[in-house]
């Protein structure tokens, strides 16, 4: 998934943000199309709000992290979207210990992007955090419309809408580089990386683990995000930025952990 972000911030230069998440989901739709060939007809109004809710939220979710992924070192975007998820683990809770672990995750945003210290992009910031609210929306609209739609179908057709949204954002931003042939060979790549194959991983993980120790284990992903800039981009954080990431994860890895929930990932 991260590997899959790192290539992806590598054809900003040639596509934009928006022509680039345009390209990724695009041929994400087209492969969860061919593969669940899901039905047109049957479906109640209802349903098909479900959808085009679910497809909102898929589209706004992964435009503004790479919004903020042109602005931002990738391992701290993804510990900034990261309160998303946090905060659906942790909504309705009464437990004191949750308020422990609020607290830790508001330290370490606070570390990273504290007022006067941090040199990070402010808007970059709030394209982080956006696509963290967003990444909230869709885990609640997954949940429902995996009970309506069997199978992945009501995701395919939510990733059709998503490109449906993504589409004049793409063409505006990324023109004539979406007919180049380099440019959409990539933007395959990172579908498969951070689309079809973890997507998919995920379903077979759910399968052969409890589900808190699946959400746990996801918590890993600012750090790996981080190993990702580092290795691909040459993003290099300092000694706050590092701390900040371990105090998000620890926080994650805790609320999943005490509520026994999951973090379904993007598509």
């Amino acid at each position: 998934m991260q590997f899959g972000a790192a290539l992806a911030r590598t054809l900003f230069d040639d596509a934009g943000p928006a022509g680039t998440v345009f390209v990724r989901v695009g041929i994400a739709a087209v492969v969860l199309m061919l593969l669940w060939r899901p039905g047109f007809r049957g479906h109640a109004r209802d349903e098909w709000r479900l959808v085009a809710a679910f497809g909102v939220s898929l589209a706004v979710m992964n435009l503004c992290f790479y919004e903020a992924l042109d602005r931002i070192p990738l391992g701290l975007a993804v510990t900034f979207e990261f309160v998303g998820p946090l905060g659906v683990a942790l909504a309705g809770s009464r437990r004191w210990l949750d308020l422990a672990w609020v607290a830790l995750a508001a330290g370490g945003i606070l570390l990273i992007a504290s007022p006067g210290t941090s040199d990070l992009d402010a808007l970059g910031i709030a394209y982080a955090l956006a696509a963290g609210g967003a990444w909230a929306a869709y885990i609640l609209l997954s949940a429902r419309t995996g009970r309506v739609f069997p199978g992945g179908s009501g995701l395919a057709l939510a990733m059709c809408v998503a490109t449906a949204l993504l589409l004049p954002l793409g063409i505006a931003d990324a023109g004539d580089a979406l007919l180049d042939p380099d440019v959409l060979l990539i933007g395959a790549a990172v579908a498969m990386l951070s689309s079809a194959i973890p997507y998919s991983a995920e379903l077979e993980a759910l399968r052969l683990m409890p589900e808190h120790v699946f959400g746990v284990l996801l918590s890993l992903e600012p750090a790996v995000a981080a190993l990702a800039g580092y290795l691909v981009l040459g993003q290099d954080l300092g000694a706050r930025d590092l701390v900040g990431i371990a105090l998000v994860m620890a926080a994650t890895a805790g609320a999943v952990a005490g509520t026994r929930a999951p973090i379904p990932r993007d598509a």
